[in-house]
């Protein structure tokens, strides 16, 4: 009597797709196990962002920093104005330095020495 399939198969049912399942399997562990990062999308018309996470006390400081340079850069172009133009940036010029003194304080109270 002649059988159609030999006995036994000339093929495993395990092995010949065993490498699409290692495949399917790595894929599936990876989805679980090694998500990708999800980026945070910008508003579109925003061009500069501050990144979340960051403490208060690094953001008080570089607020800090951020206004000395301002108050430099005012007080640099009021001597080099007169009149008018000049004590109008005396006026940013001082609203920076209350700024940076308001923010000197709070990173005081958030890190008191």
């Amino acid at each position: 009597m002649f059988k159609p399939t030999p006995n036994p198969p000339d093929t495993d049912p395990t092995t010949v797709n065993s490498k699409k399942f290692d495949q399917a399997a790595d894929r599936a562990l990876d989805f679980y196990l090694k998500p990708k990062p999800t980026k945070p999308e910008p508003a579109p018309n925003q061009v500069f962002t501050v990144v979340n996470g960051i403490d208060t006390e690094a953001l008080l400081a570089n607020l800090s920093e951020t206004l000395a340079s301002a108050n430099a850069m005012v007080s640099d172009l009021a001597f080099d104005l007169e009149g008018s133009r000049r004590h109008v940036a005396l006026g940013i010029q001082q609203l920076i330095e209350l700024g940076g003194l308001l923010a000197n304080r709070a990173l005081d109270n958030v890190d008191p020495h």
